[in-house]
């Protein structure tokens, strides 16, 4: 009887053991932007503390960066990027980003942040309350809302 005890133990023992999961790593990032914009700066650092390697480039003018990217005029904001074979403008929060690059839903090209909302990654004002805004898809059709912010949670 305690051998099978000692058995029974062993056999549950090895059903508790936690197993190992290898999470995919998040693609390289690569962002255009004006050496002179400290609300890029920061929501480049975002991005960094949220996981992705990031391939800052800084240029003149991000122009040059959107016409390549394709990014609708209609969506400017203040920095570009691009990752995953998706475009981003502006301030989109990582967790945006993720689940855009874990779903890849169809007819998605790219997300967009229009403006500066106050809040939004890179955008934090000490002792302002955050703005609520509406995080943009773009690419085949409309534009249509992907998520809601209220600074840099989803709402």
């Amino acid at each position: 009887m305690i051998a099978r005890r000692g058995l029974l133990t062993v056999g549950l023992a090895g059903l508790a053991a936690p197993r190992v999961v290898r999470a995919e790593p998040l693609p390289k990032l690569q962002v255009w932007r004006d050496a002179g914009c400290g609300c890029c700066g920061g929501w480049v650092e975002h991005m960094r503390a949220a996981g992705f390697a990031v391939e800052d480039n800084v240029v003149r003018s991000v122009a040059a960066a959107r016409r390549m990217l394709g990014t609708p005029a209609d969506l400017l904001s203040c920095h570009a990027g691009l990752v995953g074979g998706f475009v981003l403008e502006g301030h989109v929060p990582a967790l945006a980003v993720k689940r855009l690059l874990a779903e890849r839903p169809a007819g998605i090209r790219g997300l967009a942040v229009p403006e500066m909302p106050l809040g939004s990654p890179g955008m934090e004002v000490p002792g302002r309350a955050p703005d609520t805004y509406d995080l943009v898809a773009f690419g085949e059709g409309p534009h249509r809302t992907f998520m809601r912010f209220r600074g840099g949670e989803p709402v």
